[in-house]
């Protein structure tokens, strides 16, 4: 019995004492998911996951659709076979180096294996430093490892390095929540940050189409696409703003316009959340990057909602949001030029600091429960 097979472990799932049965069930799904269409079978044993039986042709796509799964702590392409000592051996010889300086560690998860965890990496060093000439052991910096771990089953699993996954936690144990998805470089890395904490995140953006034109949409539909790597979510809904913008620019004071469209937003996206069960709104915004994320911009937004509005960017730099973008795969199609709706209508000194009586008495010159039905009910919903 031996066979190729990835090995995965699992993150901060272990620290879920009594309720970590549901956190595996999640866990198990999303996995499952992230295989689909490829041969595969899943196995779980003893905190460890073993995805077996699969087309070793496409080990390197398997292993690519794990990497984006949150939960993986780790995964290794390794071999599974007897817990013989010539069989954990034999394992080790095709995963152990030919030259250079090596290094085997052991885990027992069995404790009653007749050899302790030193004697194994004794045994099997010895046997390798004999087959392989070239090879020295250097148990401080090795160039190479061997890793044994003796399993409760009769099995052993020999592989020669751990593959950091994204940590987290599975989708779907945090509850769900609704990303505002413009065009931009911030958004994107919010959702994803969100996902990575277990939640469900579904997308809603905001357009002004005739002033922005289709590929403004288009380029958030491909946003949302590398997105659903990792939340799972193969669908976006937009909602048109035209003529929310057009009102506030005819009938209120130019420096409002930002924060007054905000606003509409706000009561756009928690009216759409509560249909659809979702329990927050999440953004991109940063502290001070704009004149509408100042302090009194952000709260003056939130008084027109009661949900809660999670901003895991609050406290990041550019620098540092753009260092996410690019891991996460969304940069370079977020700095495409294709504008989005907060650059219409744009004046010139935007309000930095709004006062909430300002901006309430700006609104009594529109039908503000008209324009927000009617931008709802014009929603469409793009799958993918």
């Amino acid at each position: 019995m031996t066979e190729k097979v990835v090995i995965i472990r699992y993150a901060e799932i272990h620290l879920k004492g009594k309720n970590r049965g549901f956190f595996e069930r999640v866990f198990t799904v999303n996995l499952e998911r992230s295989l689909k269409g490829l041969r595969h079978e899943l196995r779980r044993t003893s905190g460890r996951y073993l995805v077996e039986n699969f087309d070793e042709a496409r080990v390197d796509e398997i292993c690519e659709r794990i990497h984006n799964v949150f939960g993986v702590h780790s995964y290794s392409v390794g071999i599974k076979t007897e817990d013989t000592i010539d069989a954990i051996y034999a394992a080790a010889e095709s995963v152990a180096p030919t030259i250079g300086t090596f290094k085997v560690e052991s885990h027992r998860a069995d404790k009653r294996y007749p050899m302790t965890s030193m004697q194994i990496n004794a045994e099997i060093g010895g046997r390798l430093l004999s087959k392989f000439q070239e090879l020295k052991v250097d148990v401080h910096h090795p160039d190479a490892f061997v890793y044994i771990d003796v399993r409760e089953n009769g099995s052993a699993l020999v592989f020669g390095e751990f593959c950091k996954g994204r940590g987290g936690m599975p989708v779907g144990t945090a509850g769900k929540g609704l990303l505002l998805i413009s065009g931009g470089i911030d958004s994107p890395v919010a959702g994803y940050m969100m996902a990575k904490r277990g939640m469900t995140v579904e997308y809603l953006h905001f357009h002004s189409y005739p002033y922005t034109n289709g590929l403004a949409k288009e380029k958030v539909v491909r946003l949302a696409k590398t997105l659903s790597r990792f939340t799972g979510m193969h669908r976006l809904n937009t909602v048109s703003v035209t003529q929310i913008q057009e009102e506030i620019h005819s009938k209120c004071a130019a420096e409002y316009n930002v924060t007054l469209l905000r606003r509409f937003m706000f009561r756009i996206a928690e009216r759409f959340a509560q249909k659809g069960g979702l329990q927050c709104l999440i953004t991109g915004e940063s502290l001070g990057q704009v004149a509408s994320q100042t302090i009194e911009g952000m709260t003056s937004s939130n008084t027109v909602v009661t949900l809660p509005v999670l901003r895991p960017l609050v406290g990041f730099d550019k620098d540092e949001i753009i260092e996410r973008s690019r891991d996460v795969g969304t940069y370079d199609i977020s700095v495409e030029p294709y504008e989005d709706c907060c650059t219409v209508f744009l004046p010139e000194f935007p309000a930095i600091k709004p006062k909430l009586k300002d901006l309430e008495e700006e609104e009594k010159k529109l039908d503000v429960e008209g324009l927000v039905e009617k931008a709802l009910s014009e929603r469409e919903v793009i799958e993918f």
